[in-house]
């Protein structure tokens, strides 16, 4: 433990850490490290999160391929970090990392993950719901044909306060999900007799108890990932691998066994 780290004991026996609101930016510093030191194995993940994001990117301007590709990111995202974690995981014991090696993390707590991506698919599914229903509102009973928004953003024909309450919903449901995954997947991937609920909760613990460095956090997550959607996604390769390895390095701050 650094010293800009404290921590106590939950009831669950858990450490829940308390770090300084820049503690998230040593996080990325760490993460860089890792994934210098295994580039090979970090960068496929970046590569397969951006040829998909580039496939969605195909229909983004349907509402109902909006929804959807967030629904989609929603759940793939944290589980596509859960061999980023096991990168870090091993590099941190001094132990042979690879890209197969990484995927090994699936089947140690199979159960965990696949609850925890249910979790994420259920509030993906309330998303689509709201999302379609939000903007089959807004642009009347008729929402455009698929052909047609293809070419067209359907954004640009929403009102400045339509656009504003789409977003402020998006923006509830992601705080959700934020909450919900600080550091659920490396706890998972760490521990295979955790259960997804028992990290979950204890995933809240910790935004709670540290709400001004998960707004740094938070809002670096969200600076990395608007510069890689400003790239065209080009820059997730780098991007989305850094933040897998931070998750790792952001779980043993605040809620690795002490």
């Amino acid at each position: 433990m650094n010293a800009t780290t404290t921590a106590h004991r939950s009831q669950g026996g858990t450490g829940v850490g308390h770090v300084s609101p820049m503690q998230p930016l040593r996080w990325i510093a760490r993460a860089w490290d890792d994934l210098t030191a295994m580039p090979g194995a970090s960068l496929r993940y970046g590569v397969v999160v951006t040829l998909g994001g580039w496939l969605i990117f195909a229909f983004g301007d349907h509402p109902f391929f909006v929804a959807a590709a967030v629904t989609v990111f929603l759940l793939v995202g944290p589980i596509l970090s859960t061999g980023l974690c096991e990168l870090s995981r091993r590099r941190s014991q001094d132990a042979y990392a690879d890209f197969e090696s990484s995927l090994e993390a699936l089947g140690r707590n199979r159960d965990g993950l696949l609850h925890f991506a249910g979790t994420l698919l259920a509030i993906g599914a309330v998303w689509t719901v709201l999302s379609t229903l939000m903007l089959a509102t807004m642009l009347g009973n008729a929402a455009p044909s698929v052909e047609l928004a293809m070419w067209q953003d359907v954004f640009a024909m929403l009102s400045a306060e339509q656009l504003q309450a789409y977003t402020l919903v998006g923006g509830a449901l992601a705080m959700l999900v934020f909450a919900l995954s600080v550091v659920t997947v490396p706890m998972l991937v760490d521990r295979g007799d955790m259960t997804a609920k028992t990290a979950m909760r204890q995933s809240v613990r910790v935004f709670f108890a540290n709400l001004p460095s998960m707004v740094v956090w938070a809002a670096s997550i969200a600076l990395l990932t608007a510069i890689g959607f400003a790239t065209m996604l080009v820059a997730m390769i780098l991007i989305f691998p850094l933040l897998g390895h931070a998750s790792w390095h952001a779980y043993q701050d605040l809620a690795a066994s002490r």
